[in-house]
């Protein structure tokens, strides 16, 4: 993840991105990660079921602004875009190549001008929070890319010193990789720094919501198997709401 004050990567000249900034890109300074293992990729059926699931959590609570934390190439805010529900969409990422595509798929969208899209490049470990207050704040598979020993920080970034009304969160379940021929202790990409079962990701999200005063809801993203449940977990924050399980 990049460091540095959000949008101002340290060291590097910067260039506009929908009215924010990220760093210039270095010749060599990034490759393509691996692909990830099993049928969990961003070209999946998972994955467009798990961006239709998070859209209904977002309409839903009727969220006006979004800020997606680990926005990655922007699908999920291609996807807001073009609904006049939201008015105010910002993308985070610690990329910047994922940023750059992130730009290419949404600057000729509806909407993407006119100060109602922004994008900018930032650490979730280390940024300030944003000047604007959200309505709600997305986490589509992004926690489990931050080193455990880390997670605190993201924890405080988002529910102690942000406090949107609704937080959408996704991970992977642990338990369901069987299905996908991942062995144990072996994960489903190779930058994922861990991977929870859905006990130990429900005690999480719960001690969360417990400690910052958030109702939390668990719901199971794509097919289900009887013992191994869904292979994507989703946790729906809601500010002061009473805790609830699907």
């Amino acid at each position: 993840m990049g460091g540095g004050r959000p949008g101002h990567a340290r060291g590097a000249p910067a260039l506009v991105i929908l009215g924010m900034t990220r760093p210039r890109r270095r010749r060599g300074e990034w490759e393509p990660p691996p692909p990830a293992r099993g049928q969990d990729t961003t070209s999946s059926p998972l994955h467009e079921e798990r961006l239709d699931a998070v859209v209904a959590q977002l309409v839903a609570s009727g969220a006006r602004s979004v800020i997606d934390l680990g926005c990655g190439s922007g699908s999920l805010l291609a996807r807001l875009l073009p609904d006049p529900r939201f008015t105010r969409l910002v993308g985070i990422d610690s990329s910047a190549p994922a940023l750059a595509a992130a730009e290419q798929r949404l600057a000729h969208l509806p909407g993407a001008a006119g100060g109602r899209l922004s994008l900018e490049h930032a650490s979730l470990t280390s940024m300030e929070p944003p000047a604007e207050r959200f309505h709600a704040a997305t986490l589509v598979e992004s926690i489990e890319h931050v080193d455990p020993t880390r997670l605190s920080t993201v924890e405080r970034l988002v529910f102690e010193r942000m406090r949107p009304a609704a937080v959408v969160l996704t991970t992977p379940n642990r338990d369901y990789n069987p299905l996908y021929g991942i062995a144990d202790g072996e994960y489903r990409h190779a930058d994922h720094r861990f991977e929870w079962s859905a006990a130990r990701f429900r005690r999480w999200a719960g001690g969360v919501a417990e400690r910052h005063h958030y109702g939390v809801e668990f719901v199971d993203v794509g097919p289900a198997h009887a013992w191994l449940g869904s292979p994507t977990q989703m946790a729906v924050f809601r500010r002061g709401g009473a805790a609830a399980a699907s």
